[in-house]
């Protein structure tokens, strides 16, 4: 049964505009994950147009996954990683860390257009302050599930029998599904907080009929059962609930909000540690500073 269904918003990430999906002020988070963007397609372009230069992250894993484009990864361990589709990235933020996403440098072709997802996971409160990390697996280790009809690639976690070699916090389960015209499907009952985030074509539920752009959120407890009116493309987004509410402002996620407050004056003075050899940054947003908003439970 659905409980929500959130259409994006158009919003600026300084580089380009995204379809942002979370946070929603009336659904805060589904499972572990805070925060979902719905990059391009945009064309790739032999400049730095597309480029997101070093800014920071508290409290949160990231999860860069494309479907078309290449990007670079920089962050402030060191690491330099060139991003391919259906590789997935997942950084743990933990007390701080600095990354950049370039495509300017990436090995794209001509005329290739950037899409993909970009998606943050609220670390256990146990974890918020631990150590910075990185981890790359490439498209050919992620498990593939296929059925009539049906095929599921399968990111993070454990789904369908299955389990993505990524090694997480917080019992996310993330996967990529393509599923054939006139399939009906029942989602995983397994998992706590479910939803499904439309990329193409179009499905139907419970007499709604759902579009691209659209998050599915269903309710926790109830069957969810969804029909493919045409071949169509979704991700699967959810987990374990959070065990307490996050508090969210900038980059920034944290069960305080002294912890938000400490890292937005870090970055303000420049406190956190550098990635090598890279060059620009994204300033700390101007103006008055909001109290961090906490996610309702």
């Amino acid at each position: 049964m659905i409980e929500i269904v959130i259409p994006y918003r158009t919003a600026s990430i300084g580089a380009f505009d995204v379809h942002r999906v979370l946070p929603f002020r009336k659904r805060r988070s589904v499972g572990p994950f805070v925060f979902v963007d719905d990059m391009g397609p945009v064309e790739i372009v032999r400049d730095q147009s597309l480029d997101v230069l070093s800014h920071p992250h508290i409290g949160l894993a990231t999860v860069t996954y494309l479907f078309s484009g290449h990007m670079t990864h920089r962050d402030s361990l060191g690491t330099v990683q060139t991003i391919a589709p259906g590789d997935v990235n997942w950084m743990t933020a933990g007390r701080g860390i600095v990354h950049s996403e370039r495509v300017s440098d990436a090995p794209n072709e001509p005329g290739d257009k950037l899409i993909g997802l970009q998606t943050w996971v609220a670390l256990p409160e146990s974890h918020e302050e631990g150590d910075p990390s990185f981890a790359h697996h490439g498209s050919a280790e992620l498990p593939i599930f296929t059925d009539e009809g049906i095929k599921a690639k399968i990111i993070l976690g454990s789904l369908l029998g299955l389990t993505s070699p990524v090694a997480t916090l917080s019992n996310p389960v993330y996967a990529e599904y393509s599923v054939a015209s006139d399939t009906e499907l029942k989602l995983p009952d397994d998992v706590e907080e479910r939803g499904v985030y439309i990329l193409s074509g179009s499905l139907t539920s419970d007499g709604q009929t759902l579009d691209p752009g659209n998050l599915v959120v269903f309710q926790n407890g109830t069957e969810a059962v969804i029909s493919a009116a045409s071949d169509s493309k979704f991700m699967f987004i959810g987990g374990d609930r959070l065990e307490k509410p996050r508090h969210m402002w900038w980059n920034f996620v944290s069960t305080s909000p002294e912890l938000i407050e400490k890292a937005r004056e870090d970055w303000r003075r420049g406190n956190f540690t550098a990635i090598p050899n890279e060059t620009g940054f994204v300033p700390l947003p101007e103006g008055n500073f909001p109290k961090p908003v906490a996610q309702p439970f």
